[in-house]
């Protein structure tokens, strides 16, 4: 098997008829970079009638167009988040924290009662719900109308998140935890984000191997995606995420990040959630998570520019500042090439 990879280059920059990746502004396809299993990658200009599905523009996700960069502020109701645990457990801390992220620019907001970081435990059914659904209604009582996820694997959390006014399923384990999950993603007619995990929270990070780190991943989400399918969740409503830090190393998070774009393959938008992660500090020798605001926002650049439609972050106002700039380097037409 092929896989496509999109070499990109920004529109700035970019030669009149490259075509637009995904119909995004910022970012024309200059060459595909094939890989496979068997042999080193290989360099092959963009043909049209290849690789034309590569320039369709995606659906919008709950009303929001996706020809630019979104981002997905992070709101954890919980108290043992890696990075935040603990600041947010109250409604009223956690409706504040929501309310300040949307202010800062968050186009989505991801809500979760259960935190899924190497080492941690399950919660219960019940607490997540006590955690998630009051809050929720409470951001809709507000007036918010900017879409809301709700970051859990359990099916009657999301049911309840749903009924609270939650727009889609983000699903940590891609369907794989909990089996009434799939038909009620399917009946609610939401989008649902599939993300790629290698064991569970507590097992994940105790020596995580691949053979190709890039490849088993996109075949993993390929997987992923079949499953949703069959149980009727269209694949325009689908989202998938490589789950950087979830059962990798940090030279596994890098080959992924680097080689992000083959699941434009899927013909699904692209999720990355990598702020502030053990990766960055095992980089950077900042332990502190709050602390790595700079190499989070640096990891989010590289995701946009390789195509990422969406960009799951703590740190909303730094990271919108940065994408501003970014988006007026690469989307500008300066008429270089007329």
């Amino acid at each position: 098997m092929t896989y496509r990879l999109p070499l990109l280059c920004p529109t700035a920059l970019a030669q009149p008829d490259m075509p637009r990746l995904r119909g995004q502004t910022g970012l024309r396809i200059t060459a595909i970079q094939e890989h496979s299993r068997h042999a080193p990658p290989m360099l092959r200009p963009y043909d049209a009638a290849r690789d034309a599905d590569l320039a369709q523009p995606l659906p919008p996700l709950c009303g929001l167009a996706l020809d630019r960069p979104r981002i997905m502020g992070i709101v954890n109701v919980t108290p043992d988040s890696f990075s935040d645990g603990g600041q947010f457990a109250k409604q009223g801390q956690a409706i504040a924290q929501a309310l300040r992220l949307v202010a800062e620019g968050a186009d989505i907001l991801d809500i979760g009662g259960e935190s899924t970081r190497p080492g941690a435990l399950d919660v219960p059914i019940a607490d997540q719900i006590a955690r998630t659904a009051p809050l929720i209604r409470a951001l809709r009582a507000e007036g918010l109308r900017l879409p809301i996820s709700i970051d859990t694997r359990k099916a009657a959390v999301a049911r309840a998140a749903l009924e609270a006014g939650a727009d889609f399923v983000n699903d940590v384990s891609a369907l794989t935890w909990d089996r009434d999950m799939a038909p009620l993603v399917a009946e609610a007619g939401v989008p649902l984000c599939l993300m790629h995990a290698q064991g569970t929270p507590q097992t994940m990070q105790e020596n995580p191997y691949y053979e190709n780190v890039s490849l088993d991943v996109r075949d993993w989400l390929g997987a992923a995606i079949a499953r949703a399918e069959a149980a009727g969740i269209d694949r325009a409503r689908l989202i998938v995420d490589p789950g950087i830090g979830f059962g990798k190393t940090v030279e596994h998070n890098l080959a992924l990040l680097a080689t992000l774009g083959l699941l434009h393959d899927t013909g699904c938008a692209i999720l990355l959630g990598a702020s502030r992660k053990r990766f960055i500090g095992s980089l950077t020798g900042v332990e502190e998570a709050g602390q790595r605001v700079s190499g989070s926002v640096a990891v989010a650049l590289h995701g946009a520019a390789q195509g990422a439609q969406i960009l799951r972050v703590h740190d909303v106002r730094e990271t919108r500042q940065a994408l501003l700039l970014w988006q007026a380097l690469h989307e500008t037409e300066l008429g270089i090439h007329k």
